[in-house]
């Protein structure tokens, strides 16, 4: 494995747990060149699940594409990292739960935007001015609202 820090290719796993699922393992290596410690997941890879975007493209579930998302909508926030993953965990056990492997790009960026109010609302208005793309201040302006609203 491909150390972060350094990109030496040799490690050594220092400890191996297994989740409460069972579905994943997670292993604490230490790269052999730099003695940065950094974590790894394992998962079984199974028939994919695929997002339908509003296009009517369809793509592969990614992980670390919503994570990724999450933590752009939190930077500068005071959200830990953990709350980001749980996110990231829901949403992952949300298309795999789906009875079918397809699953509407609208359902994840709803059940994200849901999750997000509930974390940082900051980051919820981030996130929804990206993901609902206003076209323009009246847009924008209504989604403030309704966030002020719940608030009350």
């Amino acid at each position: 494995m491909k150390c972060p820090f350094c990109s030496h290719l040799e490690d050594k796993v220092v400890d191996s747990r297994e989740s409460k699922e069972g579905e994943v393992i997670r292993r604490r290596r230490e790269c052999l060149a730099c003695g940065k410690r950094f974590t790894s997941y394992e998962r079984i890879d199974q028939i994919p699940h695929v997002v339908v975007k509003k296009d009517g493209r369809r793509e592969r579930f990614d992980r670390e594409k919503v994570l990724a998302g999450l933590m752009k909508a939190c930077e500068k926030r005071p959200v830990p990292m953990k709350a980001l993953e749980a996110v990231a965990d829901r949403i992952e056990a949300l298309v795999h739960e789906s009875p079918d492997r397809e699953v509407p790009s609208v359902l994840i960026g709803e059940q994200l935007m849901e999750h997000l109010r509930e974390l940082d609302k900051v980051a919820f208005v981030r996130f929804a001015s990206v993901y609902r793309d206003f076209k323009d201040v009246d847009q924008f302006m209504n989604t403030l609202k309704g966030l002020l609203e719940t608030r009350e």
